[in-house]
C-alpha cells in the first residue's frame, strides 16, 4: 500500500485592501435604492475613505433590477448582482459579503430604516477590537405581532449561536471581512449570517444605533417570515429541538415508571386495580403525543439532511452590473 502524502494546507488569504464594502439585499425597493446610496457616498466621501456598494436584487417583482443597473452605470462604486430568483435575505447577504473587496463589511436593509449616518458608530465600535457589531435599536419600531416574532427569533439565535449579544442582533452589522474565511465553503438553502459568523469569531458586541420608521414601500418581512427563519435557524445550526425530545422522552419515561409503581402498590394494598377508562385514554395520548413530537423533530432533521445531499444551490446569479471601476 503506498501512502499518499499531507495535502498541503490551504495558503492564508491575501490581506483586503482598507475600506468599507457596503451589502445591502434588494427586494421590491426601487423607491428608496438611488437616496440610500446618495446617502452612502456623501458618508464616505466625507470621511475620505474607499467604500463599495454591493446590491443583491433577491428576485425582486418591481423595478429594482433596473434601478440598481442604473446605479451601476452611474456610479463606479456600485456593484449590482441579480439572483436567479427569490433566494431569501441571507442568501442574499452571503452572496454579497463573498464578492467584497475591502476589509471591513457593512450590512444594511434597503429602505431606509437603517440610517448610513450611523454606520460610523458600528465601524468605531470594530475598531476596539471586535470583529462583529451589531447596530441595536433602543425601542423596535414595529407592531406588537412582529415585535414579538422578532424577540422570539433572536431568542431562537441566541440558541443557535451560543452567545448573549444575539439579544441584540440586527440586519444593520459591520465585520471584518476575513471572517468569511469560516464559512468560505459553506453550501445549503438555510442560511443565518449571524451563525456563520460564530464560526469565525467570537468578538462580538453591539452599540445602539437610530432606527427610522420605514417612509418608503412596505415592509417585506412579515411575523410568518420571521418564525420561519427562527425554526430554520434552531433545526438547522443547532440540536436543541433533538435535545429538548429526548429530555421530554425521559421524563415522561420516569411519569410512566411511576404510575406503573402506583398501579402495583394500588394492586397489593387495595387488591384492586385504578379503574377508569378516561385515565387510560389520557396516559395513551400523552405518550403518543410525545413519540410523534419526537418523531416530527427527527424528520426536521432528516429532511435537511436529504435537502444537503440534494446540493441544493445557496444562491444563483443571473447577471451582475458594475465593478469596473
Amino acid at each position: 500500500m503506498t501512502d499518499h502524502p499531507d495535502p498541503s494546507p490551504t495558503p492564508e488569504a491575501p490581506d483586503l485592501p482598507q475600506g468599507v464594502s457596503v451589502v445591502v439585499p434588494v427586494y421590491n425597493s426601487e423607491e428608496s435604492l438611488t437616496p440610500l446610496v446618495e446617502q452612502l457616498a456623501e458618508l464616505f466621501r466625507g470621511r475620505g475613505q474607499a467604500f463599495e456598494v454591493l446590491l443583491v436584487n433577491d428576485g425582486s417583482r418591481d423595478r429594482s433590477w433596473a434601478v440598481v443597473s442604473d446605479l451601476a452605470t452611474k456610479h463606479p462604486f456600485v456593484r449590482g448582482f441579480d439572483l436567479m430568483r427569490n433566494f431569501g435575505q441571507h442568501n442574499a447577504l452571503l452572496c454579497g459579503v463573498r464578492a467584497a473587496r475591502y476589509a471591513v463589511v457593512v450590512t444594511m436593509d434597503d429602505d431606509l430604516q437603517h440610517p448610513p449616518a450611523e454606520v460610523p458608530k458600528l465601524l468605531a465600535k470594530l475598531d476596539e477590537g471586535c470583529d462583529v457589531v451589531y447596530g441595536a435599536p433602543r425601542e423596535l419600531p414595529h407592531g406588537l405581532l412582529r415585535n414579538l416574532a422578532s424577540k422570539i427569533t433572536k431568542i431562537a439565535l441566541q440558541t443557535a449561536m451560543g452567545a448573549e449579544t444575539a439579544r441584540r442582533v440586527s440586519a444593520f452589522r459591520a465585520f471584518r471581512t476575513r471572517t468569511r474565511e469560516a464559512f468560505a465553503h459553506f453550501s445549503g438553502s438555510f442560511v443565518s449570517l449571524d451563525v456563520l459568523l460564530t464560526w469565525g469569531t467570537v468578538r462580538f458586541a453591539h452599540e445602539f444605533v437610530r432606527h427610522e420608521p420605514r417612509r418608503l414601500g412596505q415592509s417585506n418581512y412579515t411575523t410568518r417570515k420571521l418564525v420561519t427563519h427562527a425554526f430554520n435557524m434552531i433545526t438547522g445550526f443547532s440540536t436543541l429541538p433533538l435535545q429538548a425530545a429526548s429530555v421530554l422522552g425521559f421524563g415522561l419515561t420516569v411519569f410512566g415508571l411511576a404510575l406503573l409503581a402506583y398501579v402495583v402498590v394500588m394492586y397489593f394494598a387495595v387488591h384492586e386495580a385504578p379503574a377508569g377508562f378516561p385515565f387510560l385514554a389520557s396516559v395513551i395520548s400523552l405518550f403518543s403525543g410525545a413519540q410523534l413530537f419526537s418523531l416530527g423533530m427527527i424528520g426536521e432533521y432528516l429532511g435537511r439532511v436529504h435537502f444537503r445531499l440534494l446540493d441544493k444551490p445557496t444562491y444563483v446569479v443571473r447577471q451582475t452590473e458594475g465593478g469596473k471601476g
